[in-house]
């Protein structure tokens, strides 16, 4: 605040910012917490920021609104234009358009009228996406061996659930404990079915057959993190299938269409999840007994007609009378007919016998003979024929071919051959070059990294005796000789005082010109 000794009112002078961070404090301290009803006006979704900014209207008046980011993703429903809504928050100011706003950190639809409104509008968006599609319902193992429930751990209806599957049928259930009602109630069954869905080899605990996802009935507001849209597409996505027990029968949520079977109650679930043991053992012992009779009566059937049709066989001694008659004449025949075929037989070879003579066989071999020595005298001249045919033939080959194909085919490889020198001729220059100018800048770099261009500039380097460069003072030691290389020569000195680390010197030298013409340096 600025008062001026010269003005004519003793009214206090403020400046825009004073004024601003007056009214806002004014405000805040006023209306530091406050309930507004409104309608929601000129939405504008949550920014790449996450805020949300838009306006609560009536009849009336108007005021701005704005939901940071931390308080727009607890809220258990999305905001829309139009939608009447209950905003839980505190008024300030907004200095930089003097505007007025509430800082929304609570914010619920108006009454059940509104939650309807948005859970049907809800449902329909859903379905359109097809998430409560019938053809996408899984079937119902008939016999789960392990059963995933996500509920509250303490409350009656995990109780009724695993009451009723151990009076039907004992089988292994797992329990995902989670929050049934409030803010964090839809993302925790979210996580549970996805978390049931995400076991497999290697978990510590087994993949369940079927889930049940319950709770115990409660008003529109208590069920309402079962309408929560992460939970329908989580149920929706489920590789398991899945049964919602959500509420009595007459309740009703989101899950229970996106589910592939909705029990009226959970005691319903449990019922629907497993069958009756004592009707399976009485249904097994029937159809054994069925068996038993059947196979019975069907074994006395066969039995029954394998008789009958023995009765109609005849004896052995009937079916095997004739084939033994027969045999019984052959054997009487076949010492009768061995001796006519061995006479047959000698006859035959007395016969062969006297075709066969000596003079016989050479009188072939005579013919053969002369039949070779035919064969051997026309073998030159047939020779003599192919030689013929087989030179003609070439000759004719030899007069197909001319030197001009020849002649052409060797300039064209004499032109390639030189195309091809001068490429080598050009690909070495070119490789001489590079090389050449590879060479230039590595002996360029050599000598500006060399210590000859350091010296050039002035400096000059220290050897000990040994001819090692000295690098520190402190291992020049008093009467040590030393070496000063300079740009054009040595300078030989002697160390009249031991090295020290600092900056300053103190230690005195004495040098003696060599071939460098330097005088004493120290």
């Amino acid at each position: 605040m600025n008062t001026t000794p010269d003005s004519p009112s003793n009214v206090a002078e403020y400046t825009v910012s004073e004024i601003s961070g007056a009214l806002k404090r004014t405000v805040e301290d006023a209306f530091g917490h406050v309930r507004v009803r409104g309608e929601i006006s000129g939405y504008r979704g949550p920014h790449s920021s996450g805020h949300a900014y838009f306006s609560l209207k009536d009849d009336k008046a108007r005021i701005e609104a704005v939901i940071w980011r931390g308080s727009m993703s607890r809220l258990r429903f999305q905001p829309e234009e139009g939608m009447e809504v209950i905003a839980t928050g505190k008024l300030t100011t907004y200095p930089g358009s003097s505007k007025y706003q509430i800082v929304i950190e609570q914010m619920e639809p108006a009454g059940a009228g509104a939650l309807m409104a948005l859970l049907e509008e809800r449902k329909r968006r859903l379905a359109a996406e097809g998430l409560f599609d019938t053809a996408a319902k899984k079937p119902l193992p008939f016999m789960p061996r392990i059963i995933g429930v996500v509920t509250s751990p303490t409350g009656a209806v995990i109780r009724d659930i695993i009451h009723r599957i151990t009076d039907r049928f004992p089988v292994h259930v797992i329990v995902w404990p989670v929050r049934v009602q409030g803010e964090t109630s839809g993302p925790e069954v979210a996580a549970a079915v996805s978390g049931f869905n995400a076991l497999g080899e290697g978990s510590p605990f087994p993949r369940p057959h079927v889930l049940i996802v319950a709770r115990g009935g409660g008003s529109l507001e208590d069920l309402w993190g079962f309408n929560d849209e992460i939970v329908v597409r989580a149920v929706a996505a489920s590789g398991i299938p899945i049964i919602s027990a959500v509420g009595h029968e007459t309740d009703w949520t989101l899950i229970d269409h996106a589910a592939d079977r909705r029990a009226p109650t959970p005691t319903g679930a449990a019922e629907m999840a497993v069958p009756v043991k004592a009707d399976l053992l009485a249904a097994v012992a029937s159809l054994s007994a069925r068996h038993m009779g059947g196979m019975s009566r069907h074994l006395a059937q066969r039995r029954q007609t394998h008789r009958a049709l023995s009765r109609a066989l005849p004896s052995a001694d009937q079916l095997l009378a004739l084939p033994r008659r027969r045999f019984d004449e052959a054997a009487a025949r076949l010492g009768r007919a061995l001796q006519a075929n061995t006479q047959k037989k000698r006859a035959g070879f007395d016969g062969h016998a006297r075709q066969l003579s000596p003079r016989l066989l050479q009188r072939r071999i005579a013919e053969q003979r002369r039949h070779t020595q035919k064969t051997a005298a026309r073998l030159p001249g047939c020779l003599k024929a192919y030689l013929r045919e087989q030179r003609s033939h070439f000759a004719r080959a030899a007069g197909r071919l001319s030197p001009e194909p020849i002649r052409r085919h060797g300039e064209r490889a004499q032109h390639m051959l030189v195309q091809f020198d001068r490429r080598r001729e050009r690909a070495v220059g070119l490789i001489f070059e590079r090389h050449k100018r590879r060479s230039s800048e590595l002996e360029r770099l050599m000598r500006t990294l060399s210590y000859e261009s350091i010296l050039e500039r002035g400096f000059a380097i220290v050897f000990d005796a040994a001819g090692n460069p000295v690098k520190l003072a402190a291992s020049v030691h008093s009467g040590e000789a030393l070496t000063l290389r300079f740009r054009d020569g040595d300078a030989q000195a002697v160390a009249t005082g031991g090295g020290k680390p600092t900056g300053g010197s103190s230690s005195k030298s004495k040098s003696t010109k060599t071939g460098g013409g330097q005088g004493s340096l120290f």
